[in-house]
């Protein structure tokens, strides 16, 4: 596992996070001072399970996984996160220890912002309180149908979901992912691994596995996945469509409350 990310700083010109992007610019306005880019290097640990978060980050591309440490030492993933969603906001919720491990399983940048900066903008904002939903939504989904899914459904099925699901994430069939890292996000053993990269291969599924990089058809690998990765991906799709919108044209309504002149 790799050590904690310190990446080069820079300011964004562009914004590539989905939730960020729906955000009205007033309300953006709030973060944007505060907000800075940064390199997501391969495999980086960027919070671990037990620190205090001290930043939220928005991918603008690349993924970031969440992990669970067991005890004995194994781990599962719970989640990935992309273009659609942040790392740390659920920190709004109340000051707790973060309870998994951020591991950046696809290179990338993000929009980081100090956690206690992007409390205060959360306070203030409706719309960014909104967006903080939608991507709390998003997650209890993926969480849910996570559980369903490794308890109902056979790890080849379970893989190839995952797959699928990073691909969304970067966009690119071509996945940098080793098998050690893609035991560690199952939860099962290397040479489990090795032996369902052959059943997916010889399917004609995995077009390739060359050190480091996995190389899909996404229509072969569909068929070989459980219907978790298209219910999954509709269902977020859904609250996007359905709320994003409506993120962008939310009122700051307290001032006016206060004063009484619109009630």
């Amino acid at each position: 596992m790799s050590h904690s990310v310190s990446p080069a700083v820079t300011r964004p010109t562009t914004i590539g996070n989905r939730l960020l992007a729906a955000l009205p610019p007033a309300d953006f306005d709030l973060l944007a001072p505060e907000l800075e880019t940064v390199a997501l290097n391969q495999d980086a640990v960027i919070s671990r399970a037990g620190d205090q978060i001290e930043h939220v980050f928005f991918p603008n591309s690349g993924a970031i996984s969440l992990m669970i440490d067991m005890a004995n030492g194994q781990t599962v993933a719970t989640a990935a996160v992309g273009r659609e969603g942040a790392v740390g906001s659920l920190s709004v919720l109340g000051p707790s220890p973060s309870a998994n491990t951020a591991i950046v399983c696809a290179a990338g940048t993000a929009s980081r912002i100090p956690a206690s900066r992007f409390h205060a903008a959360f306070n203030r904002s409706p719309a960014i309180r909104h967006a903080v939903q939608i991507h709390i939504r998003a997650m209890l989904i993926q969480f849910q149908l996570g559980a369903a899914c490794n308890a109902l459904h056979p790890v080849e099925a379970r893989m190839a979901r995952w797959l699928l699901h990073l691909r969304d994430r970067i966009d690119h069939d071509v996945l940098p992912l080793t098998q050690n890292a893609l035991s560690q996000m199952l939860g099962v053993r290397r040479t489990t691994v090795t032996l369902l990269m052959g059943n997916l291969r010889a399917s004609g599924a995995i077009r390739s596995d060359r050190r480091g990089q996995i190389e899909i058809d996404r229509s072969r690998l569909a068929a070989a996945a459980c219907e978790c990765h298209g219910n999954m991906r509709r269902e977020v799709e859904e609250i996007f469509s359905t709320n994003t919108a409506r993120s962008r044209v939310l009122v700051v309504p307290d001032a006016i409350n206060e004063s009484g002149d619109a009630m």
